[in-house]
């Protein structure tokens, strides 16, 4: 059977140790919340700068982009633990999908008429069987040269091919023995896939049935390979990952101009609120380089992907990212709209047991889709303050309290209602809270406990800590690939806004 690409497309998630870094400063929820704030470019910002033209060939390209896709492969396989090779699958419908099922269907009618010929031919057959034999010798270890022996001896093809010709070939023991290698190699989820090919007797069918388990234990084989793999490149992915970004950037001297600009913006915000909060001058100084770069990973937890360009350093975590970023967009509108129910409600429904989890569930149900180009925000904020409303009216007559008198319903649903705008007093104060939460997970330096929870964050406590341990995560792992360029970055950085400063 003619032999497949071995594409397949990746999927992501995965761990690393946490960051040991320690910053002492403690600003307020308005000092964050300022600092994470977009503003208008400083007039002292390094501000990305075009180079000059240079001409490559084909090959540095082509070279370039090879580099760049190890790096990504590796970086994803590092990065999420739930990283596994998927076989690859033409779209139904496709021209491509067309054309294979048309020479899949060629080649096996070809074996059939062959097989059936009187006298049978069997050079199809021998060609199958060739190529499971690569097949079979691909999953030894290089220790099993008694199985490796066994197939060589069995599979010998040129003494197949001396039998096929005095006809004296029996396909059948074959194919059985062919199965019996299958399921020494195959894993424990394969055993029913093994179980049924020793139910079907016509070759064919059985050769096709073959080269479909045969398929799946590559595919199990490589997933194999990558866990194993994982703690190895674990250990060597910071060298290799830094390694192959400086030839690219040697390749490509304006690599991280985005990253300049990212870095440049942040420190803006820092220097512009240094004593904010209740902070002294000196104490901030003294952390700012750790301080610029914490915010820095803030922000983009409130990046406009459409309108900024992202930096060149993360770019291979913009999907992950901006998967946080949205998922902290709809917590926060979780926390706030059942901070508001809450506050409105007061001791009524203050302690009942599973209450608050049924109005999370379902604020957390209506804004499922809230980031998809359909949503409509007011019609799903307005069935949100009727659904809750309707949960709270039974609420209360479920333990002898009274329902709220129709204006005090009207105006708990125009609060929950509000919340849907960026600019909502208790939205904000939730955001900060938020960022707050997740700046004590990027200083803190010892990891055995999360920060203090926020006041208003308790209801998303749980996803709230996820996310955090992510971002801490993916943090650290960042900041030990591109330390250098982010201490010569920021050291230019720091020196011009000194010289400015004099």
């Amino acid at each position: 059977m003619p032999k497949e690409s071995d594409e397949s497309p990746k999927e992501e998630q995965s761990k690393t140790d946490k960051d040991g870094k320690e910053n002492t400063v403690e600003p307020s929820e308005e000092m964050i919340r300022k600092r994470i704030r977009r503003s208008t470019p400083s007039p002292h910002r390094l501000t990305p700068q075009s180079s000059p033209p240079r001409f490559v060939s084909v090959e540095e390209l082509m070279e370039t982009a090879k580099g760049v896709t190890n790096l990504a492969l590796a970086h994803e396989i590092v990065m999420n633990s739930a990283f596994q090779v998927k076989p690859y699958e033409p779209e139904e419908g496709s021209l491509e999908k067309q054309v294979k099922e048309m020479m899949h269907k060629a080649f096996w009618d070809c074996l059939e008429s062959q097989l059936k010929e009187d006298p049978p031919s069997f050079s199809h057959a021998i060609t199958l069987v060739g190529e499971i034999k690569e097949t079979l010798l691909s999953f030894l270890l290089p220790g099993q040269s008694r199985l490796r022996g066994q197939i060589e001896e069995t599979l010998d093809l040129s003494l197949i091919q001396q039998e096929a010709e005095n006809g004296a070939l029996d396909i059948s023991k074959l194919a059985r023995f062919i199965i019996d290698m299958m399921g020494t190699f195959c894993a424990p989820c394969r055993d029913e896939d093994i179980k049924q090919l020793r139910k079907i007797s016509d070759i064919v069918p059985l050769f096709k049935s073959i080269f479909a388990v045969l398929d799946k234990m590559k595919i199990d084989m490589a997933n194999f390979a990558v866990s194993s793999l994982r703690p190895h490149l674990l250990q060597q992915s910071v060298e290799y990952e830094r390694k192959k970004f400086q030839e690219f950037f040697e390749k490509q001297p304006n690599a991280l101009d985005f990253t300049k600009k990212w870095l440049q913006d942040t420190a803006d915000y820092v220097t512009g609120g240094e004593t904010e909060g209740g902070a002294t001058s000196t104490t901030i100084s003294a952390q700012l380089p750790l301080t610029v770069q914490n915010l820095a990973y803030l922000r983009l937890l409130k990046w406009d992907h459409d309108a900024e360009s992202f930096p060149e350093t993360l770019l291979m975590d913009q999907c992950r990212l901006q998967e946080m970023q949205q998922e902290l967009e709809q917590l926060a509108l979780v926390a706030s709209v059942l901070l508001i129910v809450y506050n409105s409600a007061g001791e009524a429904i203050s302690g009942l047991p599973g209450l608050i989890e049924r109005l999370k569930k379902t604020i957390k149900i209506l804004l499922a889709e809230m980031h998809t180009p359909s949503f409509k925000a007011d019609e799903t904020f307005a069935a949100v303050a009727e659904k809750l409303c309707l949960e709270l009216r039974g609420c209360l007559s479920q333990h002898g309290f009274s329902p709220f008198p129709s204006d005090r319903e009207n105006t708990l649903k125009g609060q929950i209602v509000a919340a849907k705008s960026a600019d909502n007093p208790i939205r904000k104060v939730i955001d900060s809270r938020i960022q707050m939460y997740l700046l004590g997970f990027l200083e803190s330096s010892s990891h055995r406990s999360a920060p203090a929870l926020p006041g208003g964050l308790t209801p998303i406590s749980k996803e709230l800590e996820e996310i955090a341990v992510k971002l801490e995560r993916l943090v650290t792992f960042n900041k030990l690939v591109y330390a250098p360029f982010y201490q010569k970055i920021l050291q230019e950085i720091l020196k011009q806004g000194e010289g400015l400063d004099v």
